[in-house]
């Protein structure tokens, strides 16, 4: 199976992170890299490496890990959390080998433990066959009802997307990250051409608009929303194609279509959102999760502990809540 290469261990993540005041590293050595970047936890400093480290064999990410370990104790980290996605592992062996390194699950996942690819290394009309038919004649259709689609790296237009983003917040009761960290994405990674906005229009006014992260072969769906005054028109879905048509054009290789609920979990937050994704065709891809290296051994040790106590404490609270 081919593999995915991800945006979040790439320059221009790391040129994100330093605009948001975050540090960052950079390290590589025979057979792998890593971009790592210390953030603040209640533990105390951590050095996380979002699906890293990338690493060619067992040894390469040994050698990557040691390195890891020695620049978390040279910058005073607690832990080193790592997700290792591209690292010489095994899948049905990953966590055996990471829990015999001293490794341990961490509390939650950072990023999704499963996700949804489409790959692009084929011709265009296979990919389409693999879709709903619905998605196919939208695709193809929507036009007639005076719907175009367009793309730019421009960051002011970054504000088309948060508009949207804002009404579905509002609709659906969640919380969207924030105007301030999508912009500064925009800014850090729109004029390298790392990301690109997809806007959908109705006779030149948006009504829908995505955001897509590349890295050398794979593009990331990241981010999208609509505008409730046209949802009937589905404009979301002829987007989503273009952005892949635009992929292929581009030679990239896979569309990343980011997290999906296993499915064994028809309740899970995310069921909705994985059917409209695997509506596109496509493969599912399964990662060893996020993991945690201990570096200062008591203090995450303290650290583990107070997040037991703290769950035991809110699930006893909603065990005693007055019942409306």
């Amino acid at each position: 199976m081919n593999a995915v290469e991800y945006f979040l261990q790439s320059q221009a993540w790391a040129d994100v992170q330093q605009s948001l005041g975050r540090p960052v590293h950079r390290r590589s050595g025979h057979g792998w890299s890593f971009l790592a970047i210390e953030e603040k936890n209640p533990a105390g400093k951590v050095l996380y490496a979002p699906y890293g480290p990338v690493a060619e064999s067992v040894p390469a990410f040994d050698a990557a890990l040691a390195e890891l370990v020695d620049l978390a104790k040279s910058c005073g980290a607690v832990f080193v959390r790592i997700e290792p996605v591209t690292a010489g592992l095994d899948q049905d062996t990953a966590a055996a080998e990471l829990k015999s390194r001293g490794l341990q699950p961490a509390p939650v996942n950072q990023q999704p433990e499963l996700s949804w690819i489409v790959d692009l290394d084929r011709d265009f009309k296979d990919v389409l066959a693999d879709m709903k038919p619905v998605n196919r004649n939208l695709y193809r259709n929507i036009h007639k009802k005076g719907v175009t689609f367009r793309s730019t790296q421009d960051p002011e237009e970054i504000r088309i997307l948060l508009d949207f983003l804002h009404m579905t917040a509002r609709r659906n009761g969640f919380k969207p990250q924030s105007d301030e960290y999508l912009t500064q994405v925009a800014v850090s990674m729109m004029p390298a051409g790392a990301a690109t906005l997809f806007v959908a229009e109705l006779h030149g006014e948006p009504i829908a608009a995505a955001l897509a992260y590349d890295s050398a072969d794979t593009r990331t769906y990241a981010h999208a929303a609509i505008d409730d005054t046209h949802r009937k028109l589905s404009a979301g879905i002829p987007l989503l194609v273009t952005m892949m048509a635009d992929a292929k054009e581009k030679g990239l290789k896979h569309v990343d279509l980011w997290g999906v609920a296993p499915a064994d979990q028809p309740d899970h937050k995310w069921a909705g959102f994985t059917a409209f994704k695997k509506s596109f065709g496509g493969r599912e891809i399964a990662y060893p999760g996020t993991w945690d290296l201990p570096v200062n051994k008591p203090r995450y040790a303290a650290y583990q502990a107070a997040r037991k106590l703290r769950d035991k404490l809110r699930a006893a609270l909603e065990r005693i809540k007055p019942s409306s």
